[in-house]
C-alpha cells in the first residue's frame, strides 16, 4: 500500500509571525498599538482634567515646579486634552479603524508625532521634578513606540 503524502503547509504571508502559534499580522499589531496609545491618551486627558480642576498633581507635569497649577498651565492643560483627542483621531485612522483624515496627511501626521514623543522622552527624562521623570517618562516612551510602529505599518 502506498504511503500518503501531505500537501506542503502553506507559506506564510507577508507579516505574520508563525512561530509562536496562530499567525499574527501585522495588522493586529498595528491595532494593537492603535488601542494601546489611545488607552494611554485617555488616561492622560484625565489626569490632564484633574490638574485643570486644580488638584495637587502638578509635580507629574509642567516641569512638575507647582502642586497645583497656576491658571497659564491649566490653559495649557486644556489645550493638551484637545490635542490628545486630535492625536487619537490621527491613531486610529492610521490604524485604518477610521476613515476621517486623508491618507497622506495622516501618515507625514504620525512622523511627527512619533518624533514629538521622542523629544518628549528627553525632555521628561530631564524634568527637575523626580515624580515627572518616574512616571511620564516611561508613559511617553511608550507613546513614542505606539506611534512609531503606526508610522511604520
Amino acid at each position: 500500500m502506498a504511503e500518503r503524502r501531505r500537501p506542503p503547509a502553506p507559506r506564510p504571508r507577508r507579516g505574520q509571525i508563525t512561530e509562536l502559534g496562530p499567525a499574527l499580522t501585522l495588522r493586529d499589531v498595528i491595532t494593537v498599538a492603535a488601542v494601546v496609545a489611545c488607552v494611554l491618551l485617555a488616561g492622560l486627558a484625565v489626569f490632564q482634567g484633574l490638574l485643570v480642576a486644580g488638584r495637587p498633581l502638578g509635580r507629574f507635569a509642567w516641569g512638575g515646579q507647582n502642586e497645583v497649577l497656576p491658571t497659564g498651565l491649566r490653559v495649557g492643560s486644556v489645550v493638551s486634552i484637545v490635542l490628545y483627542g486630535f492625536f487619537a483621531l490621527l491613531l486610529l485612522t492610521a490604524a485604518g479603524l477610521l476613515t476621517v483624515l486623508p491618507d497622506g496627511f495622516v501618515q507625514v501626521a504620525m512622523w511627527v508625532l512619533t518624533g514629538y514623543f521622542l523629544l518628549g522622552v528627553g525632555m521628561n527624562a530631564a524634568s527637575r521634578s523626580r515624580s515627572e521623570r518616574l512616571v511620564m517618562t516611561p508613559v511617553v516612551l511608550l507613546l513614542a513606540v505606539c506611534f512609531l510602529l503606526l508610522a511604520v505599518g
